[in-house]
């Protein structure tokens, strides 16, 4: 789980310092550096995976596709670029994990702050694109006793906070020493004894994080795994429809692949656990979710063509009509994969998605926000099966949104002008309302003033009172089955409304 992300350097992201909830929406307008802070948690999260080149490749290109040189990456100001670009994130990482050997690995402390310079570099081998070297990498922990001001979102202290942040530790994990050609970077071992890993940080073509194993140091390899469980769902509708084989991994892709594997593993997983009782309840919960968003849904399920070895989404409405996955819209698929990963204890991390309203009709705006609210870890909670560290960002620039996500959710993104240098520049700021918890957090910054919402709402027809719209409720839902629902009679299924 990310709780603050500092980032200057990267693209339009200039000093910037953001503490994150469970639940978060980022609201702006277009082309004003909305998506550059998804990027640059994206970059983060391939440099625990990939080589800095190959990291650095994968970021999207402000106009499209991917980034073709990695100076592109860097804050321009005028014909100049800045020197360096910096992270720091504070995250709480899960307890315990596996390596790539499948050895088990246990942190020795669960709430860690990573941090990373990078500069760029002209390389031979590479001309036409650059190459990023390795100014400094830290990894260390954050005392249990500093962690209330380091998490200053409402949450329960007991219930939640202590079944998430557990541990103790004195020393760093990753440390830089040094300056220059010969600063050196030091993977520390989790024991009191063994002599850390010493690396020559201009010579590094990865980050050392991304090498770690469970047997050296498990609590890195554990803020690893968290790094790389970050994602950016791009639900594609043609990924969505497609059917799976029945040799098909569970577990939704990125792109909404693998949504009839995952939620036909889903319901025998639940199955094996009910000791071999009926696998319903699972889709009639996705089916309950869905009913928020469509009036007649009657049944949610999986067709297995055993000829075929094909597995297919269908949705069946009151009439007892099949709707196979083919035959539904982009706005219900986008859904329907959101409310199966609500349903997946092994889907934790971050998600970050752009724009949630698209396919969506203006009604039903907050039974979407209710289920990403419902996907997000309860923080009333403890952690376990049944509440994974989970956490989400959505990014948007509808008004109707911004109109039903509760204030202390809502970050406002703007495009300001600053100067440096002697010279002027417009960077992405991040502002939140008054009365909020970032606000009592950092009283220093000025909060976004209400009028400047409602002008950013202006275009809207009687939405200034919130009281007089159904507003969706945070906190988990009970589990509901379709059968108790009595607003479920028979109508038409909309499978097209958009």
């Amino acid at each position: 789980m990310l709780t603050r992300l500092k980032v200057s350097g990267f693209k339009n992201l200039v000093d910037v310092d953001i503490r994150f909830g469970p639940f978060t929406c980022i609201a702006g307008a277009n082309g004003v550096g909305k998506s550059n802070l998804f990027d640059a948690i994206q970059f983060l999260s391939a440099l625990a995976d990939n080589t800095l080149i190959k990291a650095a490749l994968s970021v999207r290109h402000s106009e499209g596709g991917r980034t073709a040189d990695v100076r592109s990456l860097f804050h321009r100001m005028g014909g100049q670029y800045d020197q360096k670009i910096s992270f720091e994130a504070e995250m709480i990482v899960p307890a315990e994990g596996i390596d790539n050997l499948g050895q088990k690995a246990r942190a020795a402390i669960t709430f860690l702050r990573y941090k990373i310079g990078l500069a760029y570099q002209e390389d031979e081998n590479l001309p036409s694109i650059g190459s990023l070297t390795l100014l400094y990498e830290n990894l260390e922990h954050i005392n249990l006793g500093d962690a209330p001001k380091h998490l200053p979102f409402p949450h329960a202290a007991r219930k939640w906070r202590n079944s998430a942040v557990q541990g103790r530790r004195t020393s760093p994990f990753i440390s830089t020493e040094g300056n220059g050609a010969e600063r050196t970077i030091k993977l520390h071992q989790d024991g009191n004894s063994g002599r850390p890993k010493t690396f020559l940080a201009r010579t590094l073509p990865r980050t050392v994080l991304s090498t770690v194993n469970a047997t050296e140091s498990p609590t890195a390899l554990l803020a690893r795994r968290e790094m790389q469980s970050w994602r950016l769902l791009q639900l594609e509708p043609s990924a969505l429809r497609e059917p799976d084989e029945f040799t098909a991994s569970p577990g939704l892709g990125a792109d909404g692949s693998h949504l009839p594997a995952t939620l036909y593993h889903l319901a025998r997983s639940r199955e094996r656990e009910n000791g071999g009782r009926s696998s319903t309840w699972l889709y009639e919960q996705v089916a309950s979710h869905l009913s928020d968003l469509i009036d007649d849904v009657y049944a949610v399920g999986i067709d297995r063509d055993e000829k075929r070895q094909l597995l297919t989404l269908e949705v069946t409405d009151a009439d007892q009509t099949v709707h196979p996955a083919r035959s539904l819209s982009d706005g219900t698929l986008r859904f329907l994969a959101l409310a199966i990963l609500e349903q997946d204890p092994m889907a934790s991390g971050l998600i970050c998605l752009e724009e949630p309203e698209n396919g969506i009709h203006p009604k039903r705006i907050p039974a979407m926000l209710q289920l990403l609210e419902d996907i997000a870890v309860d923080v009333h909670e403890p952690v376990g099966p049944d509440n994974p560290l989970r956490q989400v960002i959505v990014n948007t620039h509808s008004p109707v949104v911004v109109n039903y996500v509760q204030d202390d959710s809502l970050l406002v993104a703007e495009l300001k002008e600053s100067m440096r240098d002697g010279q002027r520049f417009k960077s992405v700021h991040f502002s939140w309302l008054p009365d909020t918890w970032r606000s009592d957090a950092a009283p220093e910054t000025l909060p976004v003033a209400k009028g400047k919402m409602l002008a950013y709402l202006k275009h809207m027809t009687d939405f200034s009172d919130r009281n007089t719209h159904p507003v969706y409720t945070t906190g988990k839902r009970r589990p509901v089955r379709v059968g108790e629902r009595p607003d479920l009679q028979p109508r038409l299924l909309f499978l097209n409304e958009s």
